[in-house]
């Protein structure tokens, strides 16, 4: 799936960044690379993006709008709270696992910080998450699925924090085992302890 608002040439540059942050880590990722990595002059990447922030921005953004896609889709086929959050996580283990560049750009440490933009690209797919999670967990809880002994909102935290704990081991794990089968596992012992 392609982001709406990116050109097919910005797309390219996108997994270009993406190849490289998969290989070398941000630090790595510098437009002179892109551009060796393209085949292109260092300014052709400048017609399309003016920095290396906004090619990362573009990629948070492009990952936003297709978790945005993908949760919702999922989330359609479902009959219950229960397979609704497996489903949930099992779409975004399988993804990161075909596209583990993304994670990179969600976990890189130096640029990150050092910019409100990305961070809130960063914030942004967070909600893109809390938006079809919230829900889930919600229904969970009024059809007795899953424990009412803690508040949704703090139910949603602790799962989103073992998820985002999980991709962040794989990441500084540079990606030697099977996120999918780990992630897997995972929501099994999660549900252990929500199921009602």
């Amino acid at each position: 799936m392609q982001a709406s608002l990116i050109s097919d040439r910005q797309f390219e540059i996108i997994q270009a960044t993406g190849k490289i942050l998969s290989s070398a880590g941000v630090s790595g990722l510098t437009i002179k690379n892109l551009a060796k990595e393209m085949g292109f002059a260092e300014s052709a990447i400048y017609r399309h993006f003016d920095s290396k922030e906004a090619i990362i921005i573009a990629m948070l953004d492009f990952l936003a709008e297709n978790m945005e896609e993908r949760l919702g889709r999922v989330l359609s086929h479902q009959k219950n709270p229960r397979e609704a959050l497996e489903a949930i996580f099992n779409d975004q283990f399988a993804y990161f696992a075909k596209n583990p560049h993304f994670v990179v750009a969600v976990f890189s440490d130096g640029l990150m910080e050092a910019s409100q933009k990305i961070n809130a690209a960063i914030f942004r797919i967070m909600q893109v998450n809390m938006k079809h999670l919230m829900p889930v967990i919600m229904e969970g809880q009024h059809q007795g699925y899953f424990t009412n002994a803690i508040p949704t909102e703090e139910l949603m935290h602790i799962i989103m924090g073992a998820f985002r704990l999980q991709m962040f081991k794989w990441r500084v794990a540079n990606f030697q085992f099977d996120i999918f089968e780990r992630g897997k596992y995972l929501m099994s012992n999660i549900l252990k302890i929500i199921l009602a």
